[in-house]
């Protein structure tokens, strides 16, 4: 490693830290002046310098605004020094249920001659970083384990021990997908840089700097909290001002400190596994990719149905071959799952799989935080039954359902078979309709309920609020997606609020429910959007159930049909045509080639 290259960054990163500390000790110092002037005062009064009937209401001034000053200052220091700083929300992991990864992590640290972290949590994303909870109100670390007799007299293994953590050490956070996609030695190279950042977070002006930036923040937040009095608010809104002021004074330099710290332990780690590492960072692109489409495409479709994967770190090893299956760029990855994976480190892989699964829920989703009647765990080989034919079935059911609310029929001849019944037959005449005709059939709507939209008491006045821009909102498929949206609002409206969790953990308490999901993976979907998503699901639910097709899992696609066994993969533009263009000619000719029977009744959940 470049000596000079870590001295250089500690330097820089220690003089950003000492601006911030001057910026607190001029606070301190304009907080003192009225008292300092008012000793002055008193101590002339009582040895005859300053007297006369000027100085006395002069002295009785400067000693109340002193008095008022520093009651000020006490409560603003007490609210930043018991303010509890933002902490990531995180799966701790003790040492007992990784004693490898510890091990691992405690042997990088000693090669990179830092301090140890003072212990490992996981993180349902794709990032690593090293996180400071020593504030009394985050509660003790994880557990470690004590040093055997050796390792007290600095040996272990018969070589040097490597050097044990400071109590002051800051956790480190890992992403959780890392430790299933990388290989070990993937790992460690990943780390090294982030480890490194122990050193200089160990130093005292910069740890000093980091807790009093830390304090305001956490400060900022307290005052800004709802739910307060009229006279607390007040309090609070003078504490906040001052506090979002020193922050601001403290932006620019802690902003550079940390930079200077990044780079001091970027220079310190090149010398642990340089090459390893420039590989690595590929792998940790790649696991981003497929994290990201594992979350949005597979694992949101069943958290709307109430149920989440229990191993979703799993699920993007085979989302990531998959990809290398398909993508040539990627060909050469899956080649490396012949090593030793990452989460070979832990004892218990399945039971902590698990637990980030079920943060990540809570986290892009803002599901409970504990699995209950309505919140059950679905393992990968039961997704396409209990999710995949679920979501399309209660899709298709949705779609009737505001279909009869528009008074739309059922069938073109009524005297055929199961002419009520729900079929595919009824959406295709519905969409390709005249205009003129769709208009006078959602005329009245009945069934639509005027709770989904408070300020309408009417409810062909949520129709008329919900039409989407990418579909003529008087065309047949305007109103439907319209009744769409308007039924879905209605439906989350009517929603059970979600229950409290039991007991919280250390990290449980760390943030509100109210703030949940932390991280929402997409926006509302627009009405086309959803008109596409429920005709699919619909000609998924035909197609299963008179033409033999079956309900499957792309791990990149989410849920797919299966027709003899392969994924059917130009549905979607054919109902794009049916939706936007209301041409129902391609649509149509795709399912007289795989047989399936638009009149027919589908099952509906």
């Amino acid at each position: 490693m470049s000596g000079t290259g870590v001295e250089v960054g500690v330097q820089s990163a220690r003089s950003q830290a000492l601006a911030v500390l001057r910026i607190r000790s001029r606070a301190l110092a304009v907080a003192l002046l009225p008292a300092a002037v008012a000793v002055v005062l008193l101590a002339g009064g009582a040895t005859g310098h300053v007297i006369g009937g000027s100085w006395d209401v002069v002295r009785g001034i400067v000693t109340a605004v002193a008095a008022v000053v520093l009651l000020a200052a006490a409560g603003i220091a007490l609210v930043v020094a018991r303010a509890r700083p933002a902490v990531s929300p995180t799966v701790p992991i003790t040492e007992s249920s990784a004693p490898d990864l510890y091990r691992l992590v405690r042997d990088l640290a000693d090669r990179l001659d830092v301090p140890a972290p003072s212990a490992i949590a996981l993180t349902p994303d794709c990032d690593s970083w090293l996180e400071d909870r020593t504030h009394p109100a985050h509660g003790p670390p994880a557990e470690a384990s004590p040093p055997s007799v050796a390792e007290s007299n600095g040996v272990r293994d018969g070589r040097p021990a490597p050097r044990r953590q400071s109590p002051a050490a800051p956790v480190l956070v890992i992403g959780s997908p890392f430790l299933w996609w990388m290989r070990v030695g993937e790992l460690r190279a990943v780390l090294a840089p982030v480890v490194a950042g122990t050193g200089p977070s160990a130093h005292p002006d910069i740890a000093a700097a980091r807790r009093f930036v830390r304090g305001l923040d956490a400060a900022v937040a307290v005052t800004s909290a709802p739910g307060r009095g009229p006279l607390t608010r007040t309090v609070l809104g003078g504490v906040g001002w001052v506090a979002r002021l020193l922050l601001r004074s403290c932006r620019g330099h802690a902003g550079e400190m940390e930079r200077g710290v990044a780079a001091a332990a970027a220079e310190r780690a090149q010398a642990v596994d340089y090459g390893v590492r420039i590989v690595a960072q590929e792998q940790v692109g790649l696991a981003y990719a497929g994290w990201d489409r594992l979350l949005t495409k597979v694992a949101l479709p069943a958290w709307r149905m109430g149920r989440w994967p229990s191993r979703l770190d799993a699920g993007v090893v085979s989302a990531l071959t998959e990809l290398s299956r398909r993508d040539r760029l990627a060909e050469g990855f899956a080649s490396r799952l012949g090593e030793r994976p990452a989460c070979d480190l832990l004892e218990e892989p399945g039971s902590v799989d698990e637990a980030a699964s079920l943060l990540a829920a809570r986290l892009f989703h803002g599901g409970p935080a504990e699995p209950g009647p309505g919140w059950a765990p679905v393992a990968w080989q039961e997704y396409p039954d209990e999710v995949v034919d679920r979501k399309w079935r209660t899709d298709a059911a949705r779609l009737h359902r505001v279909l009869d609310s528009l008074g739309v029929g059922h069938a073109t001849d009524p005297t055929a078979r199961d002419a009520k019944g729900p079929t595919l037959g009824r959406v295709l005449d519905h969409l390709t309709a005249p205009d003129t005709e769709a208009t006078e059939s959602a005329a009245a709507p009945p069934a639509l309920d005027p709770s989904v939209n408070p300020a309408s008491a009417d409810p062909a006045d949520d129709i008329a609020l919900a039409p989407d821009d990418e579909v003529a909102p008087e065309s047949p498929g305007g109103l439907l997606a319209a009744g769409l949206t308007a039924e879905l609002s209605r439906e989350e409206a009517a929603a059970p609020p979600r229950p409290a969790p039991a007991g919280q953990g250390p990290d449980d308490a760390l943030w509100d429910d109210g703030m949940l999901p932390l991280f929402p993976l997409q926006p509302v979907r627009t009405g086309r959007e959803l008109l596409a998503d429920h005709v699919t699901a619909l000609v998924c639910c035909a197609a299963v159930d008179t033409a033999g097709a079956a309900p499957g899992l792309d791990w990149l696609d989410g849920p797919s049909l299966l027709v003899d066994g392969e994924r059917a993969a130009d549905l979607t533009p054919h109902v794009l045509s049916l939706v936007e263009d209301g041409d129902p000619t391609p649509l149509k000719g795709w399912l007289a080639r795989l047989g399936v029977r638009p009149e027919k009744p589908v099952r509906l959940v």
